[in-house]
């Protein structure tokens, strides 16, 4: 086998940087919208190959790179849509943003791949190398979660989710091992069908691939229902209306007609992020609320909600918040705001709040505002004043509609951070405007809202503006969607949770438990290997 492994720069040779570029575009393909999950394990295949047949540390960092930045380039292309929905810089600027934000996330993959180099190519033994980049895949993207605020979209894993009734090996894992934990064994799996490939095994490769593909494939099981009924409402609010003072009164016209009465029977209501354009809160100078609305009534704005909903409802629905404080001309006015979910009884009585932590840098702040906005650069949200995060996951009681987390638009994304563990939620609520996401967007966010349903074994409840609304179960299945560009609802029973996963309790701990366990396995199986043979 090392010999044919030897035989790979022979074929990289001529363009080793462009092949693993091209791997990772390649390997882009198998998240949504695209799913063509067999293409991306090739690829990433493919990949393990060349890092493994690099003779330096310097090519295998070089080519780490270069894999990375093309599949994260293509994977994210959906961040430059959003420089199309704001008119104070060039569109264009979105289309060189995507693959300059990459050189730095590039990096990750860049590292995971020197440490396999360095920890264990020269050990010779393929698995071994496997199970150490897997390691040190596993802890790169933990590390991309987090680091400078964290952006972890996408995680590798992501390939192993199946289609919307399909949880896939995504399902059975992700509780045991969270979506980090999953990255590196989705690089070991690809791993083991390169060797048997090589090894012209074709006997290992049936029980690989058809386990794999019988997951992948094979139908999600439901979950029983609990007893809250929930009314989740996408409005399909384009997003150059979003903020177009002309079409407030339209828009929540629409919302109210979508809801509807109800039953009579207690419901849940779920309205999108965005859904709501008055100021809700009480203290604000009047201007403000005359801004959004022509009655500048805070508690008339909260009545006519209560109204809408019923006495027998609970509305959960994204507002915006203000922080008020001196201004420079010594008037009481705006210093920054919150993105806010707000919930509300059917008399029009504000119950509870949370306020989104994972704030967008460019969306709702400006970083070094003092340097870039002299510069020309400005957030793609309206308004100059920066939002301001919130304390972090937090569950609402909300007595008989149950206790619901929030994770407002792409909060999701960040595994282990969706939920309170102190204060368990029976379901996530989390609103979205994904209108700014293009066509490869939504459908990841929507992929992604379904990891995190499973590793917590939550249900997750998706209300956007114009899609993709979801209601996921907590074995990912998707029991109902809106799809982008419509105005519908959706109504039923709360998916019952599941009981805390192992990954629900553990949070990343887990993580950095199975990277060191692929790392110790690693680093030991050539000398169990070796001294086997020495005692056969």
């Amino acid at each position: 086998m090392w010999e044919r492994l030897a035989a790979v720069p022979a074929l990289a040779q001529r363009r080793p940087a462009l092949s693993a570029m091209a791997l990772g575009l390649l390997a882009a393909c198998a998240y949504p919208p695209l799913h063509l999950w067999p293409l991306g394990l090739a690829a990433l295949a493919g990949f393990v190959w060349l890092i493994h047949s690099a003779d330096s540390w310097r090519r295998a960092l070089w080519w780490g790179w270069c894999f990375g930045w093309a599949h994260l380039t293509l994977a994210n292309n959906w961040i430059a849509t959003a420089f199309t929905h704001q008119a104070k810089m060039p569109e264009v600027l979105g289309w060189a943003a995507v693959p300059l934000l990459c050189i730095y996330l590039a990096i990750y993959p860049a590292l995971a791949a020197l440490a396999a180099h360095l920890l264990a190519r020269k050990r010779r033994n393929f698995t071994a190398f496997l199970l150490v980049f897997a390691s040190a895949w596993t802890l790169t993207e933990w590390l991309r979660g987090w680091l400078f605020t964290g952006y972890p979209w996408p995680p590798m894993g992501l390939m192993l989710l199946g289609t919307w009734d399909r949880p896939g090996l995504a399902g059975s894992w992700l509780p045991w091992m969270g979506t980090y934990a999953l990255s590196g064994v989705t690089l070991f799996l690809a791993g083991l069908f390169l060797f048997a490939v090589l090894e012209r095994r074709w006997l290992a490769i049936l029980p690989l691939a058809l386990p794999t593909a019988g997951l992948m494939l094979a139908p999600g099981g439901k979950t029983p229902d609990s007893k809250l009924r929930y009314t989740l409402v996408q409005p399909h609010i384009p997003q150059s209306e979003i903020n177009d003072p002309a079409k407030f009164e339209e828009q929540f016209e629409r919302l109210a007609k979508l809801t509807g009465k109800g039953d009579g029977n207690p419901r849940i209501v779920l309205w999108p992020e965005s859904g709501v354009p008055d100021y809700l809160e009480d203290g604000y100078p009047e201007r403000y609320y005359y801004a959004m609305t022509a009655n500048g009534d805070p508690d008339y704005a909260r009545r006519r909600i209560g109204k809408v909903i019923g006495p027998q409802s609970r509305l959960l629905t994204g507002v915006v918040n203000l922080n008020i404080g001196p201004m420079p001309d010594g008037r009481p006015g705006a210093v920054s705001a919150r993105n806010s979910v707000t919930a509300l009884d059917g008399s029009g009585r504000i119950l509870a709040g949370y306020d989104k932590a994972h704030l967008v840098p460019y969306g709702e702040y400006l970083p070094m505002r003092p340097i870039l906005e002299p510069l020309g650069l400005s957030r793609l949200v309206a308004g100059s004043i920066d939002y301001l995060p919130g304390p972090g996951p937090r569950t609402l009681d909300l007595g008989e509609h149950g206790k619901a987390g929030v994770m407002i638009c792409y909060e999701i994304v960040f595994s282990g951070h969706v939920a309170d563990k102190a204060n368990r939620p029976d379901y996530i609520f989390n609103p979205s405007n994904d209108g700014w996401f293009g066509w490869w967007g939504p459908p990841q966010h929507l992929a992604q809202a379904r990891m995190r349903a499973i590793e917590e074994g939550l249900p997750v409840l998706r209300s956007t503006t114009t899609g993709i609304s979801a209601v996921i179960d907590a074995n990912g299945v998707v029991r109902g969607h809106i799809a982008s560009g419509k105005a519908d609802k959706l109504e039923g029973l709360v998916p019952a949770a599941h009981p805390p996963t192992l990954f629900a309790q553990w949070g990343h701990v887990l993580t950095l438990a199975w990277a060191a366990l692929f790392l110790i396995l690693g680093l030991a199986l050539p000398r169990v290997l070796a001294l086997v043979r020495a005692r056969g």
